[in-house]
């Protein structure tokens, strides 16, 4: 059964970055695997994308929702 898609600050996927502010606590996964969890920085909407800083890294990651699973875990 398909993940219902998240577009009004709920749980769920996401697959607007529109839906995401900062300090929105999200994993990205590929295939069932984790990748990448950290809190949003940054929404670029005419991108359709969103920068995140790393948990584990303390990296900046931009990530695109329609590449990876993209799943808010809890909020800032």
């Amino acid at each position: 059964m398909a993940e219902p898609a998240a577009t009004d600050g709920s749980f769920g996927r996401i697959i607007d970055c529109r839906s995401l502010s900062p300090g929105d606590l999200v994993e990205a996964r590929y295939n069932g695997r984790l990748y990448y969890e950290g809190k949003v920085t940054e929404t670029v909407p005419v991108l359709g994308m969103f920068w995140i800083l790393e948990t584990r890294t303390g990296t900046r990651k931009l990530l695109d929702p329609l590449a990876v699973q993209v799943v808010r875990v809890g909020g800032g």
